[in-house]
């Protein structure tokens, strides 16, 4: 069965990280996405792209006379273009959102930066980061008397960047329903960063979170919400906030809550810490995943990413699957009805270049003229 956005075509205009996770994101969804691949990268031997998968593939010089004006073509008939470039590009390319939406008055154009397409910082160079630092986000990560810890690029670039670009599309295409024309989304990366701390934010203005690091219920400072290790050198995940959680807690690690200090006694915590770390070393991983599963503690193991498919409720929900030679996360949220396929592996630079040219109407003469000038390659 096709996935709820079966119909719908987008027409990517192919980069790095954010942009293409979007596109991945609504190909998962039944989107057809058509990626446009630099024809320069026809032939090579890059290692294909997870985040590419899904769709399929025309190779395009951009920089060609004709290469802008063959991507016209093929956004006449799309609903979507996403591109991810730094502002002002994708209009000396001669395919910005003014000329786009003339061709095409309905089009939803998706535009992912780190930091938004105006701003003092809107042509500046920058990186996952750079982003959640300034939105806020890098600096409350991390243990007291130590630096910020970068979360890896799962904040700016997949989160609040990605992630935010596809749901602003969708509500374009939701919007466009009512107006029956299109919209220009402009998603920053700090933008949708600063969104995700919307409950620290929240929880600062009442008084509930302090900015030093390592210092509330949720930043490691609390013993029942960190890590712990056990005797193999693996760790276990603990987040029993809740009252009755914090006493299961207690119970299977064989503590009586007459001995010890109140939960939140914040005095006590640092003591605490070490009492539970203590424990934890005493036994293995697995030992404690026998103690702990199933129950009503908020404990679980902490699993390296290789893992994650052999996990017994990751197994049981499908949720890492078999995409062309590899195991990966699949097609993200469930629907009751209208369940996504597996998506199909990344496609190999301009694979599809004829068929998406015959598809927007370029005849035979037209794509073997676009082939031999080099505006088209595959």
């Amino acid at each position: 069965m096709p996935g709820p956005l079966a119909g719908i075509r987008v027409v990517e205009i192919a980069g790095l990280g954010p942009a293409p996770f979007a596109a991945m994101v609504l190909a998962d969804l039944g989107a057809d996405v058509i990626s446009v691949d630099r024809a320069a990268w026809v032939g090579t031997d890059e290692p294909m792209d997870v985040l590419r998968r899904g769709r399929r593939s025309i190779a395009v010089d951009l920089k060609h006379p004709q290469g802008a004006e063959t991507v016209l073509r093929l956004i006449e008939h799309a609903d979507v273009v996403l591109e991810g470039f730094r502002p002002g590009v994708a209009e000396r390319l001669g395919i910005g959102p003014e000329t786009c939406q003339t061709r095409n008055p309905a089009l939803v154009y998706g535009r992912m930066t780190g930091w938004g397409q105006d701003g003092p910082l809107a042509k500046v160079a920058g990186h996952d980061i750079n982003y959640i630092a300034i939105a806020g986000a890098l600096q409350p990560i991390g243990r007291d008397g130590e630096p910020p810890v970068p979360p890896l690029n799962l904040l700016g670039d997949f989160g609040g960047g990605g992630m935010l670009l596809a749901l602003g599309v969708l509500a374009a295409l939701q919007e466009r329903n009512t107006s029956g024309i299109g919209q220009v989304v402009d998603a920053a990366m700090v933008d949708g960063t600063a969104l995700l701390l919307s409950f620290l934010h929240d929880q600062r203005h009442v008084g509930l979170w302090s900015d030093e690091r390592s210092s509330n219920y949720i930043d490691t400072a609390a013993p029942y919400y960190d890590v712990y290790e056990t005797s193999d050198g693996l760790y276990m995940a603990v987040g029993a906030i809740e009252p009755q959680f914090y006493a299961e807690l207690l119970r299977l690690l064989e503590l009586d809550p007459a001995t010890l200090p109140d939960q939140e006694d914040r005095s006590a915590w640092p003591e605490l810490k070490k009492l539970f770390a203590d424990i934890f070393r005493c036994r293995t991983r697995a030992q404690w995943c026998s103690v702990f599963d199933g129950t009503e503690s908020c404990v679980t193991p902490v699993l390296a990413p290789r893992e994650v498919a052999d996990y017994p409720h990751t197994a049981a929900r499908e949720g890492m699957i078999a995409v062309g030679d590899r195991t990966l996360p699949a097609p993200a949220p469930r629907f009751s009805r209208s369940r996504p396929g597996v998506p199909s592996a990344p496609p190999r630079p301009g694979q599809d270049t004829v068929r998406v040219l015959a598809e927007a109407g370029f005849d035979d003469n037209a794509i073997r003229g676009l082939i031999a000038s080099g505006a088209v390659a595959g």
